[in-house]
């Protein structure tokens, strides 16, 4: 049974579309809107699997990306499915996650491993929060990242203890020192099982003709430290994944996982560091992700499909509350561009581009990852950014432009007017809000333009070079 649309539920869809996935057309929003606002909630946060462009499509037409004999070509392949899959939530979750889970190329040094990770994070980052850290715990990547793989029975090294606690999980404040001790001591033994080989391999490496070869887990149990231990407040002969399920029981970490959703989701907030000082912005809403989080036994999916239906987050249908990061922003203006549905070299300079507005993937800055928001925003990046979508929406091979400036000439039906004109392009755009001045300007720039194709192609452009398509 479809629902009859509205106007109004098409914006509160267009809303939905920013923020859970990269944005969608007017065209898209109005499919859309034959099922209920509730239904393609339900659709984003259950998703099932994909047809993509596909590996054999990448290997085809970009080689490097498909080998992934280094992190560019890694993240490449990754920016390709943001762009073409069919399940926006998906590659949003795992740009989510990538954020928290901050791992790069300067120690993992392999493309192939860092791949291996996000489709990790692709496959499990709805499920339970429990189920998502013990995955990560068993990650090369991230065990190479935080050292795990030096952390020995009889020579503990503390790294991915302390940041699973401070980082992943529970927040700075929550646990003490002797926690984090005997965090690394339960998680002794979880290694990389093939690392000997892989040194050897390093010597003569080569992505021809199967692709880089990866890491993998290994689980020495000789190396494991088996004593007892106690662990915020509890004793017992835990091992990693117990320790794991005893962090998921905390208050703290219900919190903490809120509010980063409702960071990323909803509205910015300060920077992860500054939490203890600052409360949330909006502290009810936190309180009622938290208890969802205990009510669905930590599951993600569940926790996202109650934000998405929340007042809270509905009610910021018209505000400017969150700046698009730079994948997010580049990826919205490539699906609106539809320059890659097949793979291609140019997505070299492209991820390139990424990187000079902020966020180069696969290589954050440190081990608390980005810093979001408002700090995404400086002149060099704000120029970055508005040349990005100016030079991607006009390029001649924009074919996604011609398409939209084709329906909005349908729905225009002949008529000229200038105001009409930006009001059609801001709600095929996928209905772009702007302030009175911003919509002032470009209302006086396009009458000094023949009516025609070219007015709306130019009108498309300058709207997104504009301040607030770069908010979300």
């Amino acid at each position: 049974m479809t629902t009859p649309s509205t106007e109004n539920d098409i914006e509160l869809l267009a809303h939905l579309m920013r923020r859970a996935g990269f944005g969608s057309t007017y065209s898209e929003l109005k499919k859309m809107s034959q099922n209920s606002y509730e239904k393609n909630v339900s659709i984003l946060v259950n998703p099932k699997e994909t047809d993509w462009m596909g590996d054999y499509l990448v290997r085809r037409f970009d080689q490097e990306a498909s080998g992934m004999i280094n992190a560019p070509g890694s993240a490449r392949r990754w920016i390709y499915r943001m762009i073409t899959s069919d399940t926006p939530l998906r590659e949003k979750m795992t740009l989510f996650w990538h954020g928290i889970f901050a791992t790069g190329v300067p120690k993992v040094i392999n493309g192939r491993v860092l791949s291996d990770q996000i489709d990790m994070i692709r496959s499990v980052g709805l499920s339970r929060l429990d189920d998502i850290l013990l995955h990560l715990a068993k990650d090369p990547a991230m065990l190479v990242w935080l050292d795990n793989q030096e952390n020995h029975k009889d020579a503990v090294n503390e790294n991915w203890g302390r940041e699973l606690l401070e980082l992943f999980s529970m927040g700075v404040g929550n646990y003490s020192e002797d926690d984090v001790k005997q965090c690394a001591k339960a998680f002794t033994g979880w290694t990389i099982g093939n690392a000997e080989y892989m040194m050897v391999r390093a010597k003569r490496d080569s992505d021809w003709p199967y692709g880089r070869i990866a890491y993998h887990f290994k689980f020495d149990e000789d190396d494991h430290d088996t004593g007892k231990k106690k662990f915020l407040g509890t004793h017992g002969d835990w091992d990693g994944g117990d320790i794991i399920q005893l962090i998921c029981k905390k208050e703290s970490t219900a919190r903490f996982i809120s509010r980063q959703m409702y960071h990323f989701f909803v509205e910015d907030e300060v920077p992860v560091p500054s939490w203890n000082e600052i409360p949330p912005k909006d502290p009810e809403a936190i309180e009622f992700l938290t208890r969802i989080y205990f009510e669905s036994d930590h599951s993600i999916s569940i926790m996202l499909t109650e934000l998405f239906n929340s007042n809270f987050f509905k009610s910021k249908i018209k505000s400017h509350t969150k700046v698009k990061g730079p994948a997010e922003f580049a990826v919205g203006v490539m699906k609106l561009s539809g320059e890659f549905e097949i793979p291609s070299r140019d997505m070299i300079p492209i991820y390139r581009q990424i990187g000079w507005m902020g966020q180069e993937l696969n290589n954050p800055p440190s081990v608390e990852g980005w810093h979001e928001g408002t700090e995404w925003i400086d002149t060099g990046a704000l120029i970055e950014r508005v040349n990005f979508a100016s030079e991607r929406i006009g390029s001649p091979k924009s074919h996604g432009i011609t398409k939209l400036v084709g329906d909005i000439e349908a729905y225009l039906d002949g008529d000229t007017n200038p105001s009409k004109s930006l009001e059609a392009c801001l709600l095929h755009m996928g209905i772009v809000h702007l302030s009175e001045k911003t919509h002032n300007a470009l209302l006086e720039y396009i009458k000094s333009i023949e009516p025609g194709t070219k007015r709306l192609k130019d009108l498309i452009r300058m709207i997104g070079s504009t301040k607030e398509y770069q908010l979300s």
